[in-house]
């Protein structure tokens, strides 16, 4: 596939700005970016410089407004559009799009998990068939997968064109995925993310919010605790990600995508999270300079100093860790009687069984799901945290008796943790003793 010009709809968001870097620098292509007004794109352009530490590319990054789309479409061998994941602006953006495509070239949306079949139907018939998916995650630079998406009009010799392009020339981890909401990355990592968020509420008299993340924190397998890491995307992207998810799916888990009621009280005061100073957790700099992270509390509406918890199956699971002993490890979490270890294990084995049984029902391949939560979220894989548990206790009894019943029956347990299939990631790199 030889991509030479491309042009971003949208490039002033980050996002944007982001994969225009990914497309100038690995993919050497002349990038359009386009946005409200000129001055816009300029600033985009240099965050996109920035964002892949290299200066270099800013000749290839030429800044438009939407009055030079046309010209700029018409131009493109590849027109990706980035603008905010609202499905009405994305019909209007696409119909414009679609009037100026030209029949040899592609388009692609990065849209987190909106219908790629109802987007491609605003292209004319003569290039509906060259529309796909294309999901990247942020920052794209150090996250490189990338969800590819097919519509039932997509050109299927020209889809397996662009995944080459999109692996050999952009060095993106493709995970392909069913045209389904969410797809595979957020639908598994916003479970997971919600679902703490709802814990946060439950457990607001243990302290909420940190509570939960110093029971989740790195040293479970995750480069940062979950709030943290909905705090970072933006909490009114996450309302978007999981409203989303909950009215057009209806699997098991549906009820954990219920976004709790502090959330929305959060968004409509407009704290969004890291992107406004504040959201879950809040930002303070004194004018010495220093720094102070208040986190929300819950309960009493107000944001207050983080409480160091002290968890004894956390410090003995870190003192593992440390010494390089995984097995006593994963042993310690399994065997302490704690409140917090047994909300930590229960997490962990939810997450393998909604991993799996997404990568099943949303995917093509089982292993895709180590692909999109290793590549995409920094998150343990969940063949290679099964792999942890395998190695100390039979994980299927495992779940048995430490899983409700109901998701036991729901997804046939044997099932799911039935296929031994080897990750290519190792699980000890993930968990750190911090």
């Amino acid at each position: 596939m030889n991509i030479q010009t491309v042009t971003v709809v949208g490039a002033n968001g980050t996002m944007g700005a982001n994969v225009a870097a990914i497309f100038a620098s690995f993919g050497h292509a002349r990038v359009y970016m386009v946005c409200r007004d000129k001055e816009k794109a300029r600033k985009a352009a240099l965050r996109s410089c920035k964002s892949v530490k290299a200066d270099s590319i800013g000749a290839h990054l030429i800044p438009a407004d939407y009055g030079m789309l046309p010209d700029c479409v018409k131009e493109s061998d590849l027109v990706f559009e980035s603008v905010a994941e609202n499905l009405e602006l994305k019909i209007e953006v696409h119909a414009q799009i679609g009037r100026c495509l030209r029949k040899d070239a592609v388009a692609c949306t990065g849209s987190s998990g909106l219908s790629i079949s109802r987007l491609a139907e605003c292209y004319p018939e003569a290039v509906r068939s060259r529309f796909f998916g294309v999901h990247m995650f942020n920052p794209p630079y150090q996250l490189t997968l990338c969800e590819l998406t097919a519509s039932p009009y997509s050109d299927m010799a020209l889809y397996a064109r662009l995944k080459a392009y999109l692996t050999d020339t952009l060095f993106r981890t493709v995970a392909e995925s069913k045209d389904l909401p969410a797809f595979l990355g957020n639908r598994i990592g916003f479970y997971f993310m919600n679902e703490a968020l709802q814990y946060a509420e439950k457990y607001q008299d243990n302290g909420g919010i940190d509570y939960i993340d110093a029971i989740l924190g790195p040293f479970t397998g995750r480069t940062m605790p979950p709030l943290v890491t909905s705090d970072f995307v933006g909490l009114d992207v996450h309302k978007a990600i999981v409203d989303n998810i909950y009215e057009h799916t209806d699997d098991y888990v549906h009820g954990r995508f219920v976004l709790p009621e502090f959330v929305k009280k959060l968004i409509a005061q407009k704290k969004l999270g890291r992107k406004t100073g504040e959201g879950l957790y809040k930002f303070i700099r004194h004018e010495g300079g220093e720094k102070r992270l208040l986190v929300y509390d819950i309960k009493q509406g107000v944001y207050r100093d983080q409480i160091q918890y002290s968890f004894p199956f956390a410090i003995r699971m870190k003192k593992f860790l440390r010494e390089g002993d995984y097995d006593d490890a994963i042993r310690e979490l399994i065997n302490n009687k704690s409140q917090e270890a047994d909300i930590c294990l229960r997490f962990l084995l939810r997450y393998i069984v909604y991993a799996l049984y997404t990568a099943e029902h949303v995917g093509y391949d089982l292993k895709v799901a180590d692909d999109v939560m290793a590549t995409g979220f920094t998150w343990c894989p969940p063949f290679a945290l099964m792999e942890a548990f395998t190695r100390v206790c039979d994980l299927g009894a495992l779940m048995k008796a430490r899983l409700k019943p109901e998701i036991v029956e729901a997804v046939n347990i044997d099932h799911i943790i039935g296929e031994q299939v080897k990750s290519k990631y190792d699980y000890r790199i993930y968990f750190k003793a911090k």
